[in-house]
């Protein structure tokens, strides 16, 4: 309350509650114990039998020094401990998605059934998984539509009290909020989220994996795996990083064993955090030139996706055509298999929405309807492949 005051001069009651997200009912006799003892002042009547407030000299003190400490002025943060009870009451591992479940999460890509029969349990264990095989095969994709499969969202603290120190949780960039119904009483500490996917290729390091404080603000922010709990932590094109594989991996070897992780505040001490994710791997090599058995036990599913046949290529090609309002042409997906794949690369199956979009867009761009032609895979084919050597 001094904070948001000092921040903003002159405040009503309720506008203090709503700032701090605190019903009003509990602000109200703060302030007037704060005005007692002329901390606080009345400015003027406000609607309802509020008041607006201001800083008296001794509370613009107290608010200095409380910002010496932090300068955190927001929604009130929420206890380390009820954070990670509502972890545990909202944990992935309560979750049971049925073969439907699945099916439905991933109606919107062409998939093997194998794949499917694999992804319900692994999803069910919430330890790890393995997705492997040759880019532009759908990986990522699948990835994504995994946290489908939850299918409900959760409630986060925007904010936590953690011995003494502040970590910011909610982060619009990862998290995606859902309305929540304003007719019922609710703590507004908390944000109602999609279950979280956060995603991380290349550019990990380990430095995202611990807690990041900023030394202008004085607050603190969640590391990835944190922001991740509740749904999927994706480490795409693993093998990549700029972090050594072993490293990283030596970094997951209590959390995947113990669902729990260590992490560091900016005083120096050590909380014990929940890891309630399903943690997936991403990778276009082989998972046993990447790490050792040891580890490799400790990601109990591996999914392995392959590159399609051709009767999955024609499928992929309807698909697809499907999905962008453009007619299927059986024989002209032959003719560009039989004149573009076949002794030459293997099939993708990336390659059917790609090869498509270029069609669509050269069709757009001189204002005809888009269709299947050998002219038009003839020039896509030789955009996509020819120029980028593949």
């Amino acid at each position: 309350m001094y904070k948001a005051l000092l921040m903003h001069g002159v405040l009503s009651g309720r506008e203090i509650a709503e700032l701090i997200c605190f019903p009003y009912q509990l602000i109200n006799p703060l302030l007037m114990d704060l005005k007692s003892r002329q901390f606080v002042a009345h400015r003027t009547t406000a609607t309802m039998g509020d008041f607006f407030y201001s800083l008296t000299d001794a509370g613009k003190q107290n608010a200095k020094d409380a910002k010496e400490n932090s300068n955190y002025c927001g929604p009130a943060p929420v206890n380390f401990d009820d954070y990670v009870k509502s972890v545990a009451l909202q944990s992935i591992r309560n979750e049971s998605p049925t073969p439907d479940d699945v099916k439905a999460a991933f109606n919107d890509l062409v998939v093997e059934d194998e794949v499917l029969e694999t992804v319900g349990p692994a999803i069910i264990s919430g330890r790890g998984l393995f997705l492997f095989g040759e880019p532009g095969n759908g990986k990522t994709s699948i990835a994504e539509r995994i946290c489908r499969t939850f299918g409900d969202e959760i409630y986060i603290p925007k904010a936590i009290w953690a011995e003494g120190d502040i970590i910011q949780l909610y982060d619009p960039q990862t998290h995606e909020a859902v309305p929540m119904d304003h007719d019922n009483h609710f703590d507004e500490r908390w944000v109602k989220i999609k279950r979280p996917t956060v995603m991380v290729g290349g550019e990990l390091t380990m430095d995202a994996l611990e807690i990041k404080y900023n030394e202008t603000t004085k607050v603190s922010e969640a590391p990835l795996q944190m922001k991740a709990n509740g749904g999927i932590f994706l480490i795409d094109d693993f093998g990549r990083q700029r972090v050594a594989t072993d490293e990283l991996l030596n970094r997951w070897i209590v959390p995947l064993e113990k669902q729990y992780d260590f992490l560091v505040l900016a005083n120096g001490k050590k909380i014990q955090t929940p890891f309630d994710q399903l943690i997936i791997f991403s990778t276009n090599l082989n998972p046993a030139d990447l790490v050792d058995d040891a580890f490799l036990r400790r990601i109990p599913y591996k999914i392995h996706v392959h590159n399609p046949d051709e009767p999955q290529f024609h499928n992929l090609f309807r698909f697809q055509a499907d999905r962008m309002n453009m007619p299927y042409d059986q024989a002209m997906v032959q003719y560009l298999i039989d004149t573009y794949y076949t002794g030459q690369r293997d099939f993708r199956c990336c390659h059917p929405r790609d090869l498509l979009s270029q069609i669509i867009n050269t069709a757009k761009y001189k204002g005809y309807a888009p269709t299947m032609t050998k002219e038009g895979f003839d020039k896509a084919c030789h955009i996509y492949f020819s120029a980028m050597g593949i």
